[in-house]
């Protein structure tokens, strides 16, 4: 296969000629072209160029291989790999569900969605935290406690943090801090107040006008992967509390041990009336999402069940997935404090021997991140880096950022070779970007 970045041009329109590989699949250089033609050509484009002509063929662990022969290692895909690609526990108990019943009626209970819901609130607050709301996606999830918030104190006011990100469907995007993503829809945006980093900002608020909620990620994704100052959040927690209002904690990203803990809410004492999966909980293989809520917060499904549904609410091989992916919190514990050791230690040492280019360097558990001194550079750095094999993850609200998300099944020869590339990356960029 002679797949080039020649054959891809930007926007070039899908060809009536239909070359394929061994097997009668279609050639990488003919799938390019046709999502070219038809799929987000911004988005294509930066698929081709980290592709370089090639498409994803098959992955293991932290592995994914590529049409053209490249193999890449992912330490990005936006944190849902948690557990690596492929992991055949996950794997196996997809194949068992869709091998007896892959949907539900939704009419009779399945015991998949049923099971996970039990497991969800028994690893969290089994006294507390009891109610279950499953969806696919993360906004998903955000969308459900924020209608349920809203219903229950009719209220329709909600706090949420500066750096936030929550997702893009309305509600979510209302939620979420990006001036540039909010602006083509402010008159749809709901009453959303972003928050600075400040102990008297929830009270402040308060004495606005009331809210509903706040909703806060204990450690920002998108936004930098910033953790939150525990202080703070104990504070605005106590703060929501006095005022009437829920408080809602988005670890659809930090949550499942990414950060370190199952729940960092939880550990940190805050006592959430809601607390968000998503990412990896379908455990890396198909799309989940959990909101774990107070039976105070879940009052108005259960006054009106169907006052939020949704058609794949509780998917039944999903929530398998789910069962299987929380099987595997305990089973790589080691694992866990393993690779999160090697990312600080790694981490750092890039900071330190880059300052020309990486203005701090920092990881909580799985979560790594190099910023930047400037947005040009942290673009060239997630572009070289692709180009030579190391796939890492961009933030969109902090675009000097990239995050470092390695797979708690990393083993230290694949740690050790993608800190290579980082540091001959970083190296590369202090080099075509310094004063002439």
């Amino acid at each position: 296969m002679t797949d080039t970045l020649a054959d891809t041009a930007p926007g070039s329109a899908p060809s009536s000629a239909s070359s394929s590989a061994p097997g009668g699949r279609p050639a990488a250089a003919e799938l390019i072209r046709a999502a070219a033609g038809h799929l987000v050509p911004g988005i294509t484009d930066l698929h081709r160029l980290l592709g370089a002509g090639g498409v994803e063929e098959s992955a293991d662990g932290a592995e994914v291989r590529l049409s053209n022969g490249r193999t890449l290692l992912d330490f990005g895909s936006y944190a849902v790999t948690l557990f690596g690609h492929r992991p055949r526990p996950v794997t196996d108990a997809v194949h068992r569900a869709i091998d007896t019943m892959p949907t539900s009626t939704r009419l009779v209970a399945n015991p998949h969605t049923v099971r996970l819901a039990q497991r969800l609130t028994g690893l969290l607050d089994p006294d507390r935290l009891t109610r279950v709301w499953l969806g696919l996606t993360g906004s998903d999830a955000v969308e459900a406690v924020l209608k349920l918030a809203i219903a229950a104190t009719g209220t329709s006011s909600v706090l949420a943090v500066a750096g936030a990100f929550h997702g893009k469907s309305m509600g979510a995007l209302a939620l979420t801090a990006d001036p540039d993503r909010r602006a083509p829809f402010a008159g749809f945006l709901g009453d959303a107040r972003h928050l600075p980093l400040e102990a008297d900002a929830v009270r402040r608020a308060a004495r606005e006008r009331p809210f509903a909620a706040l909703i806060v990620e204990p450690v920002q994704g998108e936004g930098g992967g910033r953790p939150l100052p525990p202080e703070l959040l104990r504070q605005w927690a106590a703060d929501a509390r006095a005022a009437g209002a829920f408080l809602i904690a988005d670890e659809i990203q930090c949550g499942l041990r990414r950060c370190g803990p199952v729940s960092v809410s939880q550990s940190l004492g805050l006592e959430p009336d809601a607390v968000l999966f998503g990412k990896p909980l379908g455990g890396g293989v198909l799309p989940l999402s959990a909101a774990v809520c107070t039976e105070r917060l879940f009052a108005p499904l259960l006054a009106d069940p169907f006052l939020h549904t949704s058609t794949f609410s509780g998917h039944p091989a999903s929530c398998a997935a789910g069962l299987a992916a929380l099987d595997l919190l305990d089973a790589y514990d080691e694992d866990f404090e393993r690779v999160g050791r090697r990312l600080a230690g790694g981490i750092g040492q890039l900071a330190e021997l880059h300052p020309a280019v990486i203005a701090a360097g920092r990881s909580t558990g799985l979560f790594g991140v190099l910023e930047f001194t400037d947005r040009a550079r942290s673009s060239l750095a997630l572009m070289e880096a692709g180009r030579r094999g190391l796939l890492l993850a961009p933030c969109l609200t902090a675009p000097t950022v990239l995050r470092v998300l390695p797979p708690v099944v990393a083993t230290d020869d694949q740690l050790d070779r993608a800190f290579d590339i980082l540091g001959t990356v970083l190296a590369s960029v202090a080099r075509r970007t310094a004063p002439r």
